[in-house]
């Protein structure tokens, strides 16, 4: 199946728009394991085990593992997935934004080395930075549109005056993914929860696109509002297009205890709950 095959059917099968993303952070594991990043895999892969059925994917942040030589244990987690879990997706959070050759190596990276269903990217060296990860058949690329952070405020919302209509960035980004760039249906957005209008302006330029909206949880994004403007029904109540809401640190570190995976997973179930509520 491809990425969007896959995703469709995890969130159909889960009941789900939660992702859960694994930060893995040695110094805030539970007390069993804390400090110690020999154990990243124990602990993202009891995560997973503890919220599989509850989720329509996840997604590892590469630099969590790589920063603690961990890059091994990161290949053990996709692999433990694709047995737990084989029907959710997995999206690498790598942020890629490179071209040419490096830029194939960094999709090789990601769809051969860690066999990712998807991975986001960076747009702003152009075409060029995005086109090697296509090349890959029914794999996704998730590109970073309206993001969480106030800084993104120091280009995505700045306007071009070179461009028919004088849009944002963000908004000319949005157009691309939903318009020229998306040649196989392969493209995604990457959306703030923190900025529900601006998920809604995303979602009207880009209705077909899925989108990525981390930022629910620790970072104060509201999970209903994220629905709101992002989601959007057929006629038949189903989904036009899919919204991959994104939750980590709150489930990740539910709890310092041995009950980790269970608090966890009773966080997840609470928030994938409240974001379904949301759609009505």
């Amino acid at each position: 199946m491809t990425f969007l095959d896959m995703l469709r059917a995890a969130e159909r099968q889960n009941g789900s728009m939660l992702c859960v993303g694994l930060d893995p952070e040695p110094t805030k594991f539970p007390e069993r394991y804390k400090g110690d990043a020999n154990k990243i895999y124990d602990f993202c892969a009891a995560i997973v085990d503890a919220t599989a059925d509850l989720v329509s994917s996840f997604k590892p942040q590469i630099a969590y593992f790589a920063a603690h030589r961990a890059e091994g244990q990161l290949e053990r987690l996709m692999e433990h997935m694709r047995r737990v879990a084989p029907n959710v997706p997995i999206i690498l959070d790598a942020k890629r934004g490179d071209i040419g050759s490096t830029a194939e190596q960094y999709a090789k990276e990601a769809f051969e080395r860690y066999g990712a269903d998807a991975v986001t990217l960076s747009p702003f060296m152009g075409w060029d930075s995005v086109a090697p990860y296509l090349k890959y058949h029914g794999k996704g690329a998730f590109l970073l549109c309206r993001t969480s952070n106030p800084g993104g405020d120091d280009l995505q919302n700045q306007r071009l005056a070179s461009v028919d209509g004088q849009p944002l960035l963000y908004e000319h980004i949005a157009q691309l993914a939903q318009g020229p760039w998306n040649l196989n249906g392969q493209l995604g957005l990457v959306v703030g929860a923190t900025y529900p209008a601006e998920i809604e302006r995303v979602r009207e330029l880009a209705p077909t696109v899925p989108l990525l909206i981390p930022g629910v949880g620790a970072q104060g994004g509201d999970a209903v509002a994220t629905v709101k403007a992002g989601w959007r029904a057929n006629a038949d109540g189903s989904s036009a297009s899919s919204v991959i809401v994104n939750s980590s640190r709150a489930v990740l570190y539910a709890s310092s205890g041995d009950d980790f995976a269970a608090a966890a997973r009773q966080v997840a179930l609470q928030t994938r709950d409240t974001l379904e509520a949301a759609k009505a």
